[in-house]
């Protein structure tokens, strides 16, 4: 037959298998149901492996945008954020040398990613802004959706801004994308910008992750040019993450060279020695690729989305086993139809797209119908594993891509659970079938296949029930995990007040104002403050030295206020904590932490007495406490400095804590209240118990132990069922041979055992080869985990346990089934 002949009659057989699964709606549905679920779960993991892991920036040419790092960078004071570590952290001097030392091998901008309080027709908002040097756009290749983008003349004066970009979706989702907004304007931490244009749409930045609002020009000042970011003067402080595109015909490695040589330069000019430490600054720039711009949340989430991926294709393979066993169980009774049809002369290609046609559409089907359930699953995962920063990679909607990989695994799914049982009905001998020996498309063939594939099932459940286990221990570690201070009956918060336009002195009456107002609280035992937020997965570190000894290295550091360690909970070792008296005129004092003390040598009875010098400053420790958790939950305690607030320049972000003996919901009340009551305008950003603080930090390993565990439970119960039609198939397969075994004397328990053995073989086979596969895979697990090992012999145990269990379920009814068979019926009968 010519391929027009065979195309033209596909719509017929379509249209016949259509009426023959509409006259089998039960197997209709769980046929398509199993195959949505499986690519549905797939869908929804690959959306976000394609767009954290994989697709470079929406942009020209991304391929030749490298990032400016500076490898072993420690003995700076950094600020970071999500964009990258001290590693990729520039002052703002330093890029304006970069920038004016630019020789034509690469065209460098900057960029910033920073909050801001966002005030447009009346309304205030805080929202994620993006600080950009004046050719970011340029440099990235883009047009604007309207208006203008921002230009080389609008960074021009340091401390100054007068335009503003909105980022599309802002623009479309909070002011109705109306065009007049061009022209108008906003105020942005006080000052009064104007409105150019809309950044293109697809385009959220360069730091995935991070999807800006607004982009300002990174000149822009405080209300009075002293807000701590931006800072245009300090060569200490490291704020500004750097990027260049590459010259036509220009290697990275040339202009690496290049640039290095700029900024050595820079170094020998400004900064030869580091004020931090007094020793000779040797550092050196690299270039790291840039295609898919600069961000640590890919990193940070990588285990967990190839650990996700991983599981939801084993689903789709456990999926299309059930499909196999479903589509070989309904071959069993059309192996005469096709006898029937071979041997009236219908060809073998020709039957084969007979048996083929019915699971097509089941594919199509089940991929129609798993866009929905992917789409709403990378929603789900984007906000859990990403939290309220990605909004943009959850996505939303369907679109083109979606719907091709959902085609496309469906179509790979089609060819795992169709082709060998549309093979084997194609191949039905015709003599055989009208013989009427079709009980099976050779019986004990597809009794062994049907068995093999229910093995491969159970193995796959092991696999993923040992890695749900896994995590679940891992969680249940997380919460019992010792944090170094007590988190029970501890509500925080955090105010900033430069994004309302304070000043540096106000910041510090300000937060004195609400130190005193916590404290009269009724109920309130202990009222502390902290420069950054705990467990924020955010921090300050720079380079230490001790007076005395050689060398230096890095330490975190947070500026804290008085009581903080008795509010906390952290256990004071030696020396003492903050007071009031440790002011502005008082001598420069800290306190350190025992890491601290292991990681530079010291002797914990002589350290207090000691000097160090921190960001150039000499200062005596006073105090050692104990470790407690600072950035991270799951982290180590690092090497920690605390510092009195009242000796560092006041900042324009503070944190909170107060310790209270009534209920913390109303207690949150009656804080916004307190705080209300000296500025109503001021809003508290992040107002919960410490614990929920903590619980949010761990969110992306409670997003993977859920997802891991609701597919394997989804897994699970395709092979319970999977199961339960094979033993099912079997025994109606041999239910002549059952009844003879009755009529000679069998009793029902040994029919049982017959039964249970065949199980056993199953169960036994299948659960070691997937905990074969468990052990593999823990190793990509492993840095996922928390106190256990990725081997661990309790959770594989209960893993076992627990599918033997499902497996013994699954058997029950078809050995029950065996046991109660009639011989005389089934005698008679054949």
């Amino acid at each position: 037959m010519r391929l027009s002949d065979s195309l033209r009659i596909v719509p017929g057989r379509l249209r016949q298998a259509a009426r023959s699964l509409a006259a089998r709606p039960l197997f209709a549905f769980v046929a398509i149901a199993t195959l949505a679920l499986g690519i549905g779960a797939n869908l929804a993991v690959f959306s976000l492996v394609e767009r954290l892991l994989l697709a470079p920036l929406p942009v020209a040419a991304p391929d030749r945008l490298v990032n400016l790092v500076v490898p072993g960078q420690t003995d700076i004071r950094i600020s970071s954020t999500l964009a990258g570590d001290e590693t990729a952290v520039f002052s703002y001097p330093m890029f304006r040398d970069l920038e004016r030392a630019q020789d034509g091998a690469a065209t460098l901008v900057a960029h910033r990613p920073q909050p801001v309080n966002l005030a447009y027709a009346g309304h205030t908002e805080r929202v994620q802004a993006l600080l950009v040097s004046g050719r970011y756009f340029d440099v990235l290749g883009l047009k604007p959706a309207l208006g203008r983008l921002l230009g080389a003349g609008d960074d021009a004066v340091d401390g100054q801004a007068q335009a503003a970009v909105l980022g599309h979706a802002y623009w479309r989702d909070r002011l109705g994308a109306d065009p007049a907004v061009i022209g108008g304007s906003l105020i942005a931490n006080g000052q009064v910008l104007q409105i150019v244009g809309v950044a293109p749409p697809g385009f959220d930045g360069t730091t995935i992750g991070l999807a800006p609002q607004v982009y300002l020009p990174i000149s822009l000042g405080g209300p009075d040019g002293s807000v701590s970011i931006p800072d245009h003067a300090s060569r200490e402080l490291h704020w500004v993450y750097a990027f260049a595109r590459l010259a036509p015909g220009v290697t990275a490695a040339e202009a690496e060279t290049r640039l290095d040589g700029a900024y050595r330069n820079a170094i020998e000019a400004f900064e030869p020695v580091s004020a931090l430490t007094g020793q000779p600054v040797t550092r050196h720039l690299a270039l790291a690729p840039g295609a898919r711009g600069q961000s640590q949340q890919p990193d940070r989430s990588r285990g967990a989305l190839l650990l996700a991926q991983g599981a939801a294709l084993l689903v789709l393979l456990i999926a299309c086993v059930n499909l196999a066993n479903l589509q070989l169980a309904r071959g069993s009774g059309r192996v005469g139809e096709m006898g029937v049809r071979s041997a009236l002369g219908a060809s073998r290609r020709q039957l084969l797209g007979e048996a083929l046609a019915e699971p097509l559409l089941i594919a199509l089907a089940g991929a129609a119908a798993a866009l929905p359930i992917g789409l709403a699953g990378r929603h789900l995962l984007g906000r859990l594993l990403l939290s309220e920063r990605a909004s943009t990679l959850a996505g939303s909607g369907v679109d083109l891509a979606s719907a091709a990989i959902a085609l496309a695994i469906a179509l790979v799914a089609l060819l795992g659970f169709a082709l060998i049982p549309a093979r084997r009905l194609a191949d039905a001998a015709p003599a055989r079938a009208l013989a009427g020996h079709a009980g099976g498309v050779g019986r004990r063939g597809t009794g062994r296949l049907r068995a093999v594939l229910v093995t491969a099932q159970i193995a796959f459940s092991m696999a993923l029930l040992a890695l749900a286990g896994l995590f679940a221990q891992s969680l249940s570690n997380i919460a019992r995990a010792d944090l170094g201070m007590n988190l029970d009956a501890l509500v925080t918060f955090t105010v900033e007040p430069e994004l309302n336009g304070y000043d540096l002195a106000r910041n510090a009456a300000l937060y004195e104002r609400i130190d005193q107002a916590l404290a009269a609280l009724p109920g309130v035992a202990g009222v502390a403050r902290a420069q950054n937020r705990l467990l924020a997965r955010g921090y300050s570190g720079g380079g230490v030295s001790i007076e005395g000894r050689e060398g230096g290295g890095f330490s975190t550091y947070n500026q804290v206020g008085p009581g903080y360690f008795q509010t906390l909970g952290i256990a004071q070792l030696a020396g003492r904590g903050f007071a009031p008296s440790d002011s502005a005129d008082a001598p420069p004092v800290a306190v350190v932490n025992r890491r601290f003390v292991d990681a530079f040598g010291l002797d914990p009875a002589s350290t207090v007495g000691r000097t160090l010098s921190l960001n150039g400053q000499r200062r005596e420790i006073v105090g050692l406490v104990a470790d407690a958790a600072y950035a991270n939950v799951k982290d180590a305690p690092p090497p920690q400095i605390y510092l009195p607030d009242a000796q560092s320049e006041a900042s324009g972000t503070m944190s909170f804590y107060v310790r209270s003996a009534i209920d913390p919901a109303q207690q949150q009340a009656a804080i916004a209240a307190a705080v209300a009551a000296i500025d109503p305008n001021l809003p508290l950003r992040s107002l919960s118990t410490l614990r929920e603080q903590a619980r949010v930090n761990i969110a992306a390993d409670r997003t993977v132990g859920l997802l891991a565990t609701a597919l394997a439970l989804l897994a699970t119960l395709l092979a319970a069922g999977g199961l339960y039609g094979v033993l099912s198939y079997l025994v109606a397969e041999r239910r002549r041979e059952i009844g003879l075994r009755l009529a000679l004397g069998a009793t029902p328990a040994r029919l049982r055992g017959l039964v249970a053995g065949q199980v056993g073989r199953m169960a036994l086979v299948g659960g070691a080869l997937g905990l074969v596969a468990a052990l593999a895979g823990g190793r990509l697990a492993a840095a996922s985990l928390y106190g256990l090992s990725a081997h661990d012999p309790t959770v594989l145990a209960g893993a076992a346990f627990v599918l033997a269990i499902v497996v013994a379920l699954a058997a029950w009814l078809p050995a029950r089934r065996a046991a109660h068979t009639d011989p005389v019926v089934v005698l008679r009968h054949d």
